[in-house]
């Protein structure tokens, strides 16, 4: 039996896959890989948003740092972990964006998903030039869209993505925060 994430259309350009996991000079490597490993093991039908929010914040210590406080850390982990061992039963098997799925690489990415990984180099590459995106950059990718399925676990898990959205864009070339 395949994955449900296995689809048979033509590769995407731009979206991850695994020949290019999510484009030259990106490091977000370990990221898409957890996130593919959780959207099989969820039985979900793409990769979504909130996959590459979980396995982000599992691999980068800076983009958890940037959540909030480490009470708002503790709960966001704690409900994705629900999520992950079935507590979210109403997203199991379900899409972020349905009816539109992107196919890349023989797996399936909601467009907010993959998006969100183009936009985390784009803003990167603004600032400091290409290759260069980090877990921050992500994170900021990740909540720019107020619909997606990573604002909504961290609205649930009772981080306000609004305000996050606000911290975020903030960070200087050298990705500190501006005094």
């Amino acid at each position: 039996m395949e994955p449900r994430t296995v689809g048979r259309s033509v590769p995407h350009e731009g979206v991850p896959s695994a020949e290019n996991d999510a484009g030259p000079g990106t490091g977000f490597g370990s990221v898409i890989a957890g996130a593919r490993r959780r959207a099989v093991r969820d039985g979900d039908r793409q990769i979504d948003t909130a996959h590459l929010l979980h396995s982000l914040l599992e691999s980068d210590p800076e983009a958890r740092a940037a959540v909030g406080t480490p009470t708002q850390l503790a709960r966001l982990l704690g409900y994705l972990v629900q999520r992950s061992i079935g507590y979210g039963l109403r997203w199991q098997g379900g899409a972020e964006v349905p009816g539109a799925e992107v196919a890349a690489g023989g797996e399936r990415w909601s467009p907010v998903a993959a998006a969100a990984l183009r936009d985390a180099e784009v803003r990167a590459a603004l600032r400091r030039g290409p290759g260069a995106a980090d877990g921050v950059d992500l994170l900021a990718a990740l909540v720019a869209d107020p619909a997606s399925r990573a604002v909504e676990v961290l609205e649930r898990a009772g981080i306000p993505a609004a305000e996050l959205r606000e911290r975020l864009p903030g960070r200087t070339a050298d990705g500190a925060a501006p005094c």
